[in-house]
């Protein structure tokens, strides 16, 4: 299969969004990530996803609408509790998918679950597409599964080439990470993903929102995942990533002690005139912003480079920079070194 990099003219969206309805699978930008999107209600076409990506079975997809009205057009759930919509007044559209008792949505869509996840996305092309394909759209990230997922289209034709008709080039995706995900399915909200919205604003929204124990810590043994992104090893390149949590100064010194073995740093963009081996500074320390944005972005680098041994910085816990942390920790495997 030859697989074409559009630009997003009405035409080609009306093309891709004809090819959509009809079942095929395509790489479509969002302020996120960009996502790999097939029709949500054509079961066929969503087990398309899990095949082109090798992303495992029980792994649930999130649905994408360009219209608040498409929820109750398609019966995507069963109810919108009052927290979800004070959510969706608030963050939609938006970087927050809100998980709810789903409605007449494939079981390939949501891993078999009585739940659905939901996201109304903010970025322009992304509406446009949902809009000409008249069906909400499932959409996981448009990489390899288990890889860093794709922030630019370049990304995506790397890891989809051939395997897909078309990919929609919308330019660089702004957050850089994928969307938060927060359930209000059961009696307490609880944030299962974090993302461009963070908890403190949720909170601020709905009040107390209870935090997974896997968004920090790795998904126990047995345990089904809730959300994408919470079960397996995931946004990692082949090289083999350590997180390093301590001093600046002890920091450095590690790093600085391993240079003779070609290791390189993901690091802060402070410490890199204090390195002496190769580095891939992600972002200031505290701008958390500039982290989300390019951390997907630098793991590609690194794969680009055949990079085989790298120390990365382990990042804050909160506000946005809980997302990079979520996403570091499972890129490098949940290992970690404390150094005191």
């Amino acid at each position: 299969m030859e697989t074409k990099v559009l630009l997003p003219t009405q035409k080609n969206i009306e093309t891709v969004g004809d090819a959509l309805r009809d079942g095929a699978l395509v790489g479509i930008p969002t302020e996120t990530v960009y996502g790999l999107a097939a029709n949500a209600l054509d079961g066929s076409a969503v087990k398309r996803i899990f095949e082109a990506k090798g992303r495992p079975a029980d792994n649930p997809l999130i649905v994408h609408i360009s219209d608040v009205s498409q929820i109750d057009r398609f019966h995507l759930v069963t109810e919108i509790p009052d927290s979800a919509k004070k959510l969706m007044d608030a963050f939609w559209p938006g970087p927050l998918t809100i998980i709810m008792k789903k409605g007449d949505v494939p079981d390939e869509v949501t891993a078999g679950l009585d739940t659905v996840a939901v996201r109304f996305p903010s970025h322009p092309v992304t509406k446009r597409i949902i809009t000409a394909a008249d069906v909400p759209l499932a959409a996981p990230s448009a990489n390899t599964s288990g890889k860093p997922s794709p922030t630019a289209a370049r990304h995506v034709f790397h890891d989809m080439d051939g395997k897909i008709p078309y990919i929609v080039d919308g330019g660089a995706c702004e957050v850089g990470v994928e969307s938060t995900v927060i359930t209000v399915a059961g009696a307490t909200p609880c944030l299962l993903r974090p993302g461009g919205v963070t908890l403190e604003q949720l909170e601020n929204v709905i009040g107390h929102v209870e935090v997974a124990d896997a968004v920090l810590h790795q998904l126990k043994e047995g345990q089904t995942a809730a959300s994408p992104g919470m079960k397996y090893k995931h946004y990692a390149p082949s090289a083999h990533i350590t997180l390093i949590r301590s001093s600046d100064e002890k920091y450095i010194e590690y790093v600085n002690d391993r240079a003779e073995s070609g290791a390189a740093a993901l690091c802060y963009d402070e410490d890199e005139p204090k390195l002496s081996v190769k580095t891939y500074p992600y972002g200031g320390r505290s701008d958390f912003d500039a982290q989300a944005n390019r951390i997907f972005d630098v793991l590609r680098r690194i794969d680009e480079d055949g990079v085989e041994t790298v120390y990365g910085r382990c990042p804050d816990t909160s506000g946005k920079a809980m997302a990079v942390y979520n996403r570091l920790i499972r890129a490098a495997g949940f290992e970690v070194i404390e150094l005191a």
